[in-house]
């Protein structure tokens, strides 16, 4: 009786080490090919013109290694993404505009982190800003 209890507390302390082991060996972080910054969904940011502030709204699509995309102006009207790249999280696009006559082009640069696309602008006489969209949870 002795020795049959004597093995059962050696096969419990053998098996609570085994399972000690093994949670040690797990790794804290994981390294997944689908960690990949997505740039697909709407985003949002503020643009503020002097004393008027307006929302912007793009929408971006990725399929395969392939981006498109359409901004969305003041009356809902669609501008499609223009010269586009996408490598590594890294995003540029040009939005072209119309408006009474007078052809406008905005370039983006940015790079895709989580939700947030952080970059800068360019429009007009070489005049620059910087931006930030968030992804859109609507």
């Amino acid at each position: 009786m002795k020795r049959l209890l004597a093995a059962t507390l050696v096969l419990v302390i053998v098996g609570l080490a085994a399972v000690a082991c093994q949670r040690q060996a797990v790794p804290t972080t994981t390294n997944h090919a689908d960690d990949k910054p997505n740039p697909t969904g709407t985003w949002k940011w503020t643009v503020t013109l002097g004393q008027r502030t307006r929302e912007t709204t793009l929408k971006l699509k990725l399929e395969g290694d392939k981006l498109t995309g359409v901004t969305l102006g003041r009356n809902g009207t669609e501008s499609p993404i223009q010269d586009v790249t996408y490598k590594d999280g890294e995003v540029s696009f040009k939005v072209v505009r119309e408006r009474r006559g007078t052809r406008t082009t905005t370039s983006y640069t940015g790079k895709v982190t989580g939700d947030t696309i952080k970059g800068k602008t360019q429009f007009g006489n070489n005049e620059s800003r910087d931006w930030e969209a968030k992804r859109a949870t609507d």
